[in-house]
């Protein structure tokens, strides 16, 4: 899907269903949030939320302390919808953009993106992808990844996904990241099913390989 065509799609979704009423919903992002701090997650680290839409990770960590924190998503209104729940916002960055034309002006400590990498289904998106992260993220910098399972959903909103475990998505971020952890979830949605997730951290061990390099 062209970049275009993905942000009309994401913008109607948040311009016409409540934050709640979307399949990702969650009340408190328990398992980001354990899982983010098994990374190793410090108040002065710099943090940055990939595809978080109206999630509340942003509020959970700003009310924490968080100094520096970003938010990445191709919807203005789900950043709109986020940004209008905080009280302080001067520690967090919004920033309106898809991932694989995004171009980082700063370093992160910790790339957070739960349920957004599975929706790039095509290798060109999936390198882009990687190539902004590896800019992205600091060395030895910690990458936690949410898709869904290799038996989780074909589709989701409407949109097809590439699913993974932790095997197929190493492969996919190449030798300069390394798998530190890996865990299945199932996340239960607001009218009751459940889908089947894998969550994975990585290590950013290394500079991009040759085939990544721009």
């Amino acid at each position: 899907m062209a970049t275009l065509d993905r942000q009309t799609h994401w913008q109607g979704v948040y311009t016409t269903k409540a934050d709640s009423e979307v399949s990702w919903y969650e009340d408190t992002p328990e398992l980001s949030l354990k899982l983010l701090r098994q990374a190793g997650l410090t108040p002065e680290m710099s943090v940055i939320d990939v595809g978080g839409g109206a999630s509340r990770l942003v509020d959970v960590l700003v009310a924490a302390g968080q100094f520096h924190m970003s938010v990445l998503d191709l919807s203005a209104a789900a950043l709109e919808t986020a940004h209008s729940r905080l009280v302080d916002t001067t520690r967090v960055k919004w920033i309106v953009s898809d991932v694989t034309m995004w171009t980082p002006d700063r370093g992160y400590d910790l790339w957070h993106d739960r349920a957004a990498f599975h929706f790039l289904t095509t290798v060109a998106d999936q390198q882009a992808y990687v190539r902004v992260m590896s800019r992205a993220l600091k060395e030895g910098g910690k990458a936690v990844i949410g898709t869904f399972a290799l038996d989780g959903p074909e589709k989701c909103s409407g949109l097809a996904v590439a699913r993974y475990d932790a095997k197929g998505l190493q492969a996919v971020l190449g030798e300069q990241f390394k798998l530190a952890k890996t865990q299945r979830h199932e996340h239960t949605t607001p009218w009751g099913s459940v889908q089947k997730f894998q969550f994975s951290t990585f290590e950013k061990v290394g500079p991009p390989s040759a085939s990544l390099q721009v």
